[in-house]
């Protein structure tokens, strides 16, 4: 008896002493409330005056831009460790995006302002990242939907076969073209994957559930020698 009552404590010793890695309550990076609003596939940040160290979380392959205080007159936004330092126009049309090409954590400020920037690399259950030999074997195993979203001299330099050109900035105007194909597959591609991981959010956010995003983009099927058609 003794012995079985030893083998019991000991068992919840062990319990006891794995709960605490068990995260029931606490949020992962991605159950982060992701900042500001698509526009025009730009990522618009609002900074208040009146904010204290914003913390901030965007996507990896995000354009951002930034609205700010009217009373703020052409501010100074510094990001170091993204070699940003530049004064940014109060006109939204005339202001500058910036690309988040890597993720991490940046120290910015914007005017009076100094905050936290997170660039988070997208996940979600709809979302599939791959390689261009990948992107091979999918596209003749299941004949997805291509989609270009380059601009449209960057397609006519080169595209892969079949693929439709809808450039990110206009992806939300032209979302009802797409609107048959919200249960099947669809193979997305840029430059390098910055561009279509934004376009796969929006896909994902419009209620799409089978997206595909070649992570490298065109550049590395073209490095690779895939074919491509003008």
């Amino acid at each position: 008896m003794k012995k079985m009552a030893f083998f019991i404590t000991a068992l919840l010793l062990t319990f006891c002493a794995a709960e605490p890695s068990l995260s029931l309550t606490g949020n992962t990076d991605s159950e982060r409330q992701v900042s500001g609003r698509i526009q025009n596939g730009f990522r618009i940040l609002r900074i208040e005056k009146t904010d204290k160290k914003p913390d901030l979380t965007v996507y990896r392959g995000d354009y951002i831009r930034f609205e700010f205080d009217e009373s703020w007159i052409d501010p100074l936004l510094s990001i170091p460790g993204l070699s940003i330092h530049q004064k940014i126009p109060g006109n939204m049309d005339k202001a500058p995006y910036f690309k988040m090409v890597q993720s991490g954590t940046y120290d910015f400020s914007l005017g009076p302002v100094n905050g936290v920037i997170l660039v988070l690399d997208y996940q979600q259950a709809h979302y599939t990242e791959v390689t261009s030999e990948q992107a091979i074997s999918f596209m003749k195993k299941n004949n997805p939907l291509v989609l270009d979203v380059r601009t449209p001299a960057e397609f006519q330099k080169g595209h892969l076969k079949d693929a439709i050109l809808i450039p990110v900035q206009q992806f939300q105007n032209q979302m009802n073209k797409l609107s048959g194909y919200k249960d099947k597959e669809i193979l997305l591609y840029c430059a390098t994957g910055n561009r279509s991981t934004v376009a796969a959010k929006i896909l994902i956010d419009s209620g799409f559930k089978h997206i595909v995003n070649m992570r490298y983009g065109i550049a590395d099927w073209e490095k690779k020698r895939y074919p491509v058609h003008k």
